[in-house]
Formats: structure tokens, sequence, C-alpha cells
């Protein structure tokens, strides 16, 4: 086993260094104890040979992590407790957004299955380079500097399938060997849940100084649920919670960019679109200037809003659906830089000054 790697137990978990699995006998000694796996106590234990054979110690890749990231102003991780929010797509936003005031901006990439952030970037077909100083990102700008598993496959096709070890000793890899330089912002792009690489980074990271996590969610319960237990995650980590932010809440799009639609008793379906603009532009051209909005999920339990206040951590607002916004993340670039996502782009704005509030008071 690699030395600061994290052992996989008899029953799958993979802990951070010291902590007893739960299937351990009474009066486990605990992994890191000298007699870990030669006690009396570790008889018959499913993880005696695993807790005989593990590195002993505090984990000696911490001191090298936290070198590396002295060099970082700002740490910022994105959570979701659910997949399919639009996580990464705030995670790489927000990293243009940040790169546009002119500061320098790293984007790390942790969702080893579903690294997509290497497209939300503009930057597939990338590869990674070494030099004498470590790993080099790759830029998009000169100061917006991008590390993912997805420059490292050889076919963006292939799939990942890795045990959690294997995932931690790669999240490490990234902490400590990647030559970021002078940052003032590092964003970090988790996968959804609170799995192996949550622990991880938050084992890594807590040592240096990380300011907070930033979750994201959709305003229906089932995705609230989840979110509830990513926010008990982070208080249970010691990592603080920026803020919560309300993706996908409601459609608000300009009256001119929607089809119209006449249906019959029959169910038959007529596009009216044409002449429906046309009439406005007749009759009430200046309608064709609003935005029209309405709600797309159903929201029974309040919302992120109501949800932020009773577990008494920040809200930052919430962003629309907007095909514009959806248009830049496939094509890899800023939103900000696009009027056509006025909308997003302006509620993306607002967040991330109170973000940044919250981080620099």
């Amino acid at each position: 086993m690699e030395i600061g790697t994290t052992p996989e137990y008899a029953n799958g978990e993979t802990l951070p260094v010291g902590e007893i699995p739960e299937d351990a006998n009474e009066h486990c000694p605990g992994p890191e104890a000298e007699t870990a796996g030669k006690a009396d106590a570790c008889e018959g234990c499913p993880n005696q040979q695993i807790c005989a054979t593990a590195p002993k110690g505090p984990d000696p890749d911490l001191i090298a992590i936290e070198e590396r990231m002295a060099t970082v102003k700002h740490k910022i991780l994105v959570l979701s407790g659910k997949g399919g929010v639009g996580k990464s797509t705030f995670a790489a936003q927000l990293s243009f957004a940040l790169a546009e005031q002119d500061k320098q901006v790293g984007l790390l990439d942790i969702d080893i299955c579903g690294p997509s952030i290497p497209k939300m970037l503009g930057l597939e077909g990338q590869e990674i380079h070494q030099s004498n100083l470590g790993w080099s990102p790759v830029y998009v700008e000169d100061n917006l500097g991008v590390m993912s598993i997805g420059f490292m496959l050889p076919d963006p096709d292939e799939a990942v399938i890795w045990r959690g070890p294997r995932k931690n000793g790669l999240i490490k890899q990234f902490l400590k060997d990647v030559y970021w330089g002078e940052l003032d912002y590092l964003v970090v792009d988790a996968p959804p849940g609170t799995s192996d690489e949550h622990i991880s980074i938050a084992q890594y990271l807590k040592a240096t100084n990380v300011d907070g996590a930033l979750i994201v969610t959709t305003p229906q319960e089932v995705s609230i649920i989840d979110v509830r237990k990513e926010i008990n995650f982070c208080k249970k980590v010691g990592i603080p919670v920026l803020g919560v932010v309300e993706n996908m809440s409601g459609i608000q799009q300009p009256i001119s960019s929607f089809i119209f639609k006449k249906i019959a008793e029959d169910g038959k379906e007529e596009d009216v679109t044409e002449e429906t603009l046309k009439s406005l532009q007749m009759h009430s051209p200046h309608l064709l200037s609003l935005f029209a909005s309405t709600e797309i999920f159903h929201v029974s339990g309040g919302g992120a809003e109501k949800m932020a206040h009773e577990m008494h951590v920040p809200f930052l607002g919430k962003v629309p659906i907007d095909l514009e916004l959806s248009k830049a993340a496939e094509e890899g670039r800023s939103c900000f830089t696009d009027p056509k996502c006025k909308s997003s782009a302006s509620a993306l704005q607002r967040i991330i000054e109170k973000l940044l509030k919250n981080i620099e008071p």
C-alpha cells in the first residue's frame, strides 16, 4: 500500500486516517496504533490484516499539501447533495467571473467518475504537462488554470471504474503535486453526495484554512432533502457553509424567444409562433422586450431559501433556467460576456457578490 493512502476496510469503507471502521471488534485500538492488527482485541476482526499493514501515524502527505496550498489565498468547495443540479456549471461560471475581475483563479475538478469541467471551460482534448515544479494546470486564460482527470483520459467516453483508495490518491496528488503558483481563489468542483471524495477533500483541505463550501440545489424537495445531508456533513467535518444557491429556479426568458402553440380538443398541436409574434409586433411591440417567468418544479417544502433559514446557513439567491446559460456551458465559455445571458448572468453576478462578501467581509 502506498504511504499516505486511505485503506479500504473489509466492509468497503474508506475512512480518514485514524477513524475506526464500523465493523471493528470491541476495544479496537484504532488503525493508527502500533498494536493495530496485533492486539488481543484484533483477533478475528475482518480488518486485522489491513490494520496490521496500514501506515501508522499522521499522513505525511498533509505537510506537502499544506506547503502547496500556502500560495492559495482562498479555497472554495462547490458541493451538491444530488447530481444534475448544475453544480459544475456554477463552479465553471464562478471561475470565469473571478478571472474577469482580474483575480488569479484555479479550478480543480475532483469529480473522478464524471469530469465535466474540461468541456465547460472549452478545454476538451487538452493534456496535462509536467515540469520540475509539478503538474501544470491547463489554462483558459493567463489567470484561469484548470486541473481535471478529464485531461488524463485517452478517450473521453472511457469509464473511470476506481475504488475509493485510488480516487483518494488522485485527489491527494492534485492537491500536493499541481503547481498553481500564486492564486487568489481555488474553486474545487466535487461530485454529488457525501462520498469518499468529500471525506478526502475535507480532510486534506481542513488543515489549509479552507474558506468553506458553497452548496447548489434545485427547488424541489427531493433535492432539498439531500442538501440537508450535505450541510450536516460540512458541520460534522468542520467546513463552514458559505451559502446555498437555488439553481433552475423557474424559467425566465424573453417573450420573443418562446414558441407558441395552439392545442386542439383532439390533442393536435399547431405552431402559431410566427403569427403571434407578428401580432405582438403590430399591436403591442413593447411586450417583446419583456421577460416571461414561471415555475418549473413543484416546490412543496418552501425551497432552498426556507431550508437555509431553518439550518442557519446563508441563502445566496436563485438562478433561473436559461437556455443561453446552458449553451454557454456546452460551448465552454463565460455567460458574463454574452448579452443573451441577461437573466442568468445578472442572477449569478448578485450571488457571487454575496459570496465574496462572506469570504472577504
